[in-house]
């Protein structure tokens, strides 16, 4: 176990909330039927190394039906897929710089609009702990990443090569500039990423701040509790959104539960809601190289199985609207309300429909309120990280999409297609 003063680093306050939750209880799961699906990308050689993990979407500025979704593939690099999930665009991840180092191998990937006229589809690089920067014109993407990019979170090659690099990411606009909060594989660590324009067109970054979250807590019985995983690793986040209208940011710590803080990561986090798995004792197996459960205290929260993976929101006109989190542990979605304190509203899952497989260990997902194309009260997409039908010895996965008022129906939201525009 890490000392309790370990908990509090960069001299940060944390607030946890909820105590003592009672141990998980079922609960109904809305089931949602997927539309479209994009081709299957396999994770071998012959398939370029293609893993999928999360998608964002482009909305053209003036015809919605040619808006375009943009997916990450690890070492596959980027995929654009138009509404109907075909393919229109692959850009390739870069290559090692020395025959000892490593690939680059895109991760997460968020969009912003009007950066010096132009939108950007910014990518994290957890291969080579860089930001990789696209302009999109007319649903094409081009790289713009400003050759002299700096690592994110390391100084040298070899660190990159050794160490923790860029890992989720969400961007983030204010009246000071254009953001990108940057995570860092295997710790808690979470960097806010300032966009500066360069030389020919080209699009660079500064690392101006970084927030610690804790990687030990301390449980209702007076016990520390650090969740397993292999020796050296702390607990890390992927999934991130910011709220565009209230500055605020929700991060996923995976084997925690979904943070809420400032998008200038400044003040309190606040712990919003918690996996069922935390405070559950576990010892690392380095034979089977897995954690093996001891006894489930009850501390854990109902409604996220540990992995908590990927963030997004539905705007509503009047302010509010739902931040959705990936229950990766059941393939489900919780959804919570936008405002106030996050209540919880309900679950869904995507099932199979009309030949189309449902979505199982989904890593990233991405919503919009606004009309795209045949989706015409807003788009949710999802990965799915169990893509069928199977083929041996190949992992496969891609990108599933459904309707936002076939989730709203189910589980008694609202649908605003009036809500907030990523183009205002």
């Amino acid at each position: 176990m890490r000392p309790l003063s370990r908990l509090f680093l960069a001299a940060l306050t944390f607030s946890l909330v909820g105590g003592a939750s009672l141990p998980a209880t079922s609960h109904s799961v809305s089931v949602v039927d997927p539309q479209v699906e994009t081709p299957a990308l396999y994770d071998d050689e012959a398939g370029g190394n293609s893993n999928g993990d999360d998608p964002a979407i482009w909305v053209h500025p003036s015809k919605s039906g040619k808006s375009v979704v943009i997916g990450t593939a690890k070492e596959g690099g980027l995929f654009v897929y138009n509404l109907d999930g075909q393919q229109i665009q692959h850009l390739a991840a870069p290559a090692a710089p020395g025959p000892d180092d490593e690939v680059g191998r895109f991760n997460n990937v968020d969009v912003t609009y009007d950066f010096g006229g132009r939108d950007l589809a910014v990518v994290s690089d957890r291969g080579r702990d860089q930001l990789r920067i696209y302009a999109i014109a007319n649903g094409q993407l081009t790289d713009v990443t400003d050759p002299a990019a700096p690592f994110v979170f390391n100084t040298t090659q070899q660190q990159v090569n050794d160490a923790e690099t860029a890992y989720g990411l969400a961007t983030w606009k204010d009246s000071t500039g254009t953001y990108a909060l940057v995570s860092r594989r295997h710790r808690t660590s979470i960097g806010l990423v300032k966009l500066l324009p360069k030389p020919n067109g080209k699009v660079g970054y500064q690392l101006v701040k970084t927030l610690n979250l804790p990687s030990s807590f301390t449980l209702p019985n007076g016990q520390s509790w650090t969740p397993c995983d292999e020796p050296g690793r702390e607990p890390q986040v992927e999934g991130m959104v910011v709220d565009q209208e209230k500055d605020v940011l929700y991060a996923a710590q995976e084997d925690v539960g979904v943070w809420r803080m400032r998008a200038d990561l400044t003040g309190t986090p606040v712990l919003m809601d918690k996996v069922r798995e935390y405070g559950v004792p576990a010892t690392y197996d380095p034979v089977a190289d897995e954690c093996t459960p001891g006894t489930d205290p009850g501390y854990g929260g109902q409604r996220l199985t540990a992995d908590a993976e990927g963030l997004t929101i539905y705007y509503r006109e009047d302010g509010k609207g739902y931040l959705l989190a990936s229950s990766q542990g059941d393939n489900t979605f919780a959804v919570y309300r936008r405002e106030g304190s996050n209540a919880y509203l309900g679950q869904f899952r995507i099932g199979s429909y009309n030949g189309i497989d449902g979505v199982e260990h989904s890593d990233g997902s991405t919503v919009l309120n606004v009309p795209l194309g045949d989706f015409e009260e807003g788009l949710f997409i999802s990965h799915d990280g169990a893509n069928t039908p199977t083929a041996p010895d190949r992992e496969n996965t891609n990108f599933k999409f459904a309707d936002w008022s076939d989730i709203a129906d189910g589980l008694d939201l609202d649908v605003d297609t009036d809500g907030w525009d990523p183009r205002d």
